[in-house]
């Protein structure tokens, strides 16, 4: 079967933001995701799951083990389990982004201060 953002499952987080489970299973799980201009996710880590985050459309900064990165589109970023980041939107547009884990992040996600 066909996925897309038009039939994928959908969900709102950070009040603003979208996310599509293209795939979702508990050993791999790729979600497309929106986020707004000027919006970011909260800093954290993975205790397991190894993540790529690959920019569709825009501009993406994302910070990884302190360092920030700029992501263009067509342009992505491995960051390994046990490892702090953070996707920021610094920009004046909206910007899309594949995030690919494996194993899926559910459950997974530890915020750091």
């Amino acid at each position: 079967m066909k996925i897309s953002k038009q039939n994928a499952e959908h969900y709102i987080w950070g009040n603003v933001c979208d996310g599509w489970h293209l795939v979702k299973s508990a050993e791999f799980s790729v979600i497309h995701e929106r986020m707004p201009a000027h919006t970011s996710e909260v800093r954290h880590y993975h205790q397991h799951a190894r993540q790529f985050f690959f920019v569709l459309s825009g501009t993406a900064t994302l910070e990884v083990g302190g360092i920030k990165s700029i992501i263009h589109q067509h342009e992505g970023v491995e960051v390994p389990p046990l490892t702090p980041h953070q996707m920021l939107n610094q920009s004046n547009d909206e910007i899309e982004f594949l995030v690919i884990s494996q194993p899926s992040s559910k459950n997974d996600r530890v915020v750091v201060d």
